[in-house]
């Protein structure tokens, strides 16, 4: 089977790339948007801006993948209240030009979507939950979803929840802004009102793994085990990596005036992964642990 993996240089898609050459036979062409590859693959790497649909449609009728795994997007909450224009070009108009690709060469896409499609009212949320989004950022990826539902192509989509972790040259995420300040002892604020699960993006490269394994379509929430405060996370942080709790100071997310808003009460039930795909989520606990090691501490 032949997998095409746009994004690859980003957190998901070093997990994702790592775990396939690890643990399959699968033949892989990793691509991203900048000129080289971050992290050291023994597989072919391409520099692909999905953007350009003529250059998406290029590639993938030269290379003709079974399956494309979109790990590409713009993920900056905040920044796709003011960017919306880049916001949408990446999240939207990107997954529309994957669609007419898949069209073209009958390939299976794998897209992966987020929490703040909900407003975060009433959550956790199933699958069948429905979206009501209150930020850009959360709208972006409803269309991308909604895309990909009435086009007519083959599709998973994975939705997860406050993705971490580590790779060469990644963007920083919640637990390596953790790290940062507190191995630094330095303050940090965290919100107690923002309740959702954690994911590490090795559980979220796992799942898609099983998607392909066992031929799967549809949504499917990937997401870590334990449903928590953003404070509780900072505080098992704490005793995992043996940082000082003190440096930690309790505020809401009120007092932070984020440009976007945020799902409070939020986060994904994952049993239907659990069951479908053998999907097998860490806790808090358990993750972070992995996150250790991974940073060789």
């Amino acid at each position: 089977m032949k997998i095409l993996i746009t994004g690859a240089n980003g957190l998901l898609g070093q997990a994702i790339t790592k775990l396939f050459k690890r643990e399959t036979d699968l033949d892989l062409l990793i691509t991203s948007v900048e000129p080289d590859l971050f992290f050291s693959a023994d597989c072919e790497y391409r520099k692909l801006d999905i953007t350009s649909r003529d250059g998406l449609k290029k590639l993938t009728a030269e290379y003709l993948p079974d399956v494309i795994i979109n790990c590409a997007a713009y993920t900056d909450v905040d920044k796709c209240e003011t960017e919306r224009e880049l916001c949408w070009k990446l999240n939207v108009d990107a997954v529309k030009n994957l669609i007419i690709a898949s069209r073209q060469n009958n390939t299976k896409i794998i897209h992966y979507s987020t929490d703040y499609i909900f407003d975060g009212k009433k959550g956790p949320y199933l699958e069948e939950s429905k979206p009501n989004p209150v930020s850009f950022y959360g709208r972006s990826k409803l269309a991308s979803e909604n895309a990909l539902l009435t086009s007519g192509v083959d599709y998973t989509i994975l939705r997860t929840v406050v993705l971490f972790g580590t790779g060469i040259k990644v963007k920083s995420n919640f637990a390596l802004w953790l790290l940062n300040k507190l191995k630094n002892n330095e303050p940090v604020n965290i919100v107690d009102d923002q309740i959702s699960n954690n994911t590490m993006a090795d559980d979220l490269a796992y799942g898609t793994l099983k998607v392909i394994e066992k031929e799967r379509t549809g949504i499917y929430n990937i997401a870590g085990k334990d449903i928590i405060t953003r404070l509780e996370f900072a505080m098992i942080f704490c005793d995992v990596f043996k940082f000082n709790k003190n440096l930690i100071a309790r505020i809401k997310t009120k007092d932070l005036n984020q440009p976007a808003p945020r799902p409070m009460n939020s986060g994904l039930i994952t049993l239907k992964a659990e069951a479908e795909l053998g999907f097998q989520p860490m806790d808090t606990f358990e993750a972070l642990s992995v996150l250790k090691i991974q940073l060789g501490m």
